[in-house]
């Protein structure tokens, strides 16, 4: 080991590629030098990459950087080491492709370059060499900045390069979905071309923060393919995906970390929501799941046994009756609970909607209006996918339990009907409405159990996501989730957290307030019953038909005795997903697990970059 005051520009450069890689820290331990000296090394090599390739040399030689470029290939090699290569694999027969951190264009591994940036300014350093082609094409083709356009280049060993504009990003109405909007018609068109082996760019930009996050999310939901066709054998459409970064990119790690997880978070989510309702029963789901946790952080249990579901969930259990007399068709309510290895400082519980295939009931949804009601499980399939996220990066100070319902809403002799009165988990006398309200039916008593288990939990917020409504769409429009706070929650500001995150991450949110007239919707009309399920018109001719549904599970699961009055207020927030969860036919998106990711783990500081790829 050298003497401090004898550093070698090698070794200086070898130290800086693996702090770079794995942080100063561990290049420190590594290489027995103290952190500061690494801090100003690394300065420098900023500095340097700043500098105009052709300049790099002279100015290398004055400040004692000699071999600058050599920093470039052996921070590639470190890094690639570290996290480089990445292929992770999805549970059973199906897989994501093979994703590789890129430090050089030139890097002749791809068969294609996909450039998505919203001018070509951007195009600077190890990118310099796009530009003049880019520029020569945009002046014989006006369609350059408004379609995704392929030119055939030297600048690249490929010979091919597909530049994807974003538009305008200044406009009242640009947001960074701009980018995933791009990067999706970018790698569209590279598949269309034939290409297996992409590399995907996309430069910084000091406005949208995550543009580059966002725009490698969107790659990978357009890469994806549905279980069922893995399952038959089907390959996906590209053998790897190159992403590229700067090469004093400082958190290179943690970005692909923090992408994986999201991207294997979304595919439980996709593969889940977006199954046939015969793949997807609630009894495998719970063998999907069971797979997908195997020797993980997650614990997965479940019940199944019909008396204790009657006995302890009897709103959830009415719904169950009629596809109870099916075994394949028989209800699960399933358990994901995960616990931090450190002092638990935050509590969440989440509740999904998992109805694995809506035919109405006995309010039979006619007209053809069914088609599409498998994707009824959406909102169980985000808070599953949410739990993968949270498997794979481990935040050490939170609690997180999240409640399945997985139940299918048939029709038959055994059907529960309009008329009945049902006494809920919370002692609360519930006359059914309309049994195509069956959603808040199998979540309001899991709710009273969440409930129950946040009274003793440690700094609680409590969650159901579903897709309820059909007013939610009405109201917002199709890509859009909508959240409603209680009061406690509404004192928390967890609306407004959730909608800036997901603003943030391209997983937008819109903002609804459950008012007075919503609890008046929902009391019982005579003194039979406690509290009215629902009307017997669709939510959407109904006023104020995505509020009074949160209203309703308030009500049913007696958080009532929770608002921001009592001894012990519980906050509480309802996520209405029936347009963001995505179009059928179509690709089921995976949301909101990108917006509470964004804002229980990325925001918060709960998560640390681990030293080691997932």
């Amino acid at each position: 080991m050298p003497k401090r005051n004898s550093y070698t520009a090698d070794f200086k450069l070898q130290v800086c590629a693996v702090a770079a890689a794995k942080g100063n820290r561990a290049a420190g331990r590594q290489y027995d030098v103290d952190e500061k000296s690494i801090r100003e090394w690394r300065k420098d090599i900023e500095r340097l990459q700043q500098i105009n390739p052709q300049k790099r040399a002279r100015r290398g030689r004055k400040v004692g950087w000699p071999q600058l470029e050599v920093y470039n290939q052996m921070f590639i090699k470190q890094t690639q080491r570290t996290i480089g290569g990445i292929k992770t694999h999805r549970f059973g027969n199906t897989n994501i492709p093979e994703i590789i951190p890129v430090f050089d264009i030139k890097d002749a591994t791809f068969d294609i370059v996909v450039v998505v940036t919203d001018k070509l300014e951007r195009l600077a350093g190890n990118l310099d060499t796009l530009k003049v082609p880019l520029e020569n094409y945009s002046k014989i083709d006006k369609a350059f900045d408004k379609q995704p356009v392929l030119i055939s280049t030297d600048a690249v060993p490929s010979g091919r390069v597909i530049y994807a504009a974003t538009g305008p990003l200044v406009r009242d109405q640009d947001d960074v979905r701009r980018f995933a909007d791009a990067a999706a018609a970018g790698i569209k068109r590279a598949l269309s071309a034939g290409c297996k082996r992409p590399l995907f760019v996309c430069p910084n930009d000091e406005t949208f923060q995550q543009s580059r996050m966002v725009s490698n999310l969107a790659i990978l939901q357009s890469l994806y393919k549905p279980i069922e066709l893995h399952e038959a054998g089907k390959a996906l459409e590209v053998d790897a995906l190159g992403l590229w970064f700067s090469a004093d990119q400082m958190e290179t790690n943690k970005i692909l970390n923090d992408l994986i997880a999201l991207e294997q978070g979304r595919i439980v989510a996709r593969d889940i929501g977006g199954s046939d309702p015969e793949r997807m029963t609630a009894a495998k789901v719970l063998a999907y799941l069971e797979n997908a946790f195997k020797d993980s952080s997650v614990k997965v249990s479940a019940i199944s046994d019909v008396d204790t579901l009657t006995k302890e969930y009897p709103l959830l259990a009415a719904v169950n009756r009629a596809a109870n007399t099916v075994e394949r068709h028989k209800a699960r309510l399933i358990f994901l609970e995960y616990e931090g290895k450190q002092e638990i400082t935050k509590t969440l519980f989440i509740v999904g909607k998992g109805i694995t295939y809506d035919t109405g009931g006995t309010d039979i949804k006619a007209g053809g209006v069914m088609a599409g009601m498998h994707r009824d499980k959406c909102g169980a399939a985000a808070a599953a996918g949410f739990m993968k996220v949270i498997d794979s990066l481990k935040p050490d100070h939170l609690r997180v339990v999240a409640a399945l319902s997985m139940v299918r809403n048939s029709v038959g002799e055994e059907s529960y009907v309009a008329d009945e009165i049902i006494t809920s988990r919370a002692g609360v006398r519930v006359r059914v409405g309309n049994t195509d309200a069956e959603g808040r039916m199998v979540m309001a008593d899991v709710l009273c159990h969440m409930k129950e288990k946040a009274l003793e939990a440690v700094n609680p917020q409590l969650f159901t996501i579903a897709t309820l409504t059909g007013h939610a769409i009405r109201a917002v429009g199709p890509d859009y989730s909508i959240i409603l706070d209680n009061g406690p929650a509404r004192n928390l500001n967890t609306a407004q957290n959730i909608q800036e995150s997901g603003e943030q991450y391209g997983d937008p949110f819109e903002i609804s307030t459950i008012r007075r007239e919503d609890y008046e919707f929902h009391k019982g009309k005579s003194e039979y019953e406690d509290v009215l399920q629902c009307n017997n018109s669709p939510s959407t001719l109904t006023n104020r038909g995505h509020q009074t549904p949160a209203a309703f599970l308030i009500m049913a699961s007696g958080l009532d005795k929770h608002g921001k009055d009592s001894s012990q207020p519980l906050p509480y927030s309802h996520i209405d997903i029936a347009g963001s969860s995505g179009p059928f036919p179509g690709l089921p998106t995976g949301a909101p697990i990108v917006a509470l990711s964004a804002a229980f783990l990325f925001q918060q500081n709960q998560l640390t970059c681990k030293s080691e790829p997932i």
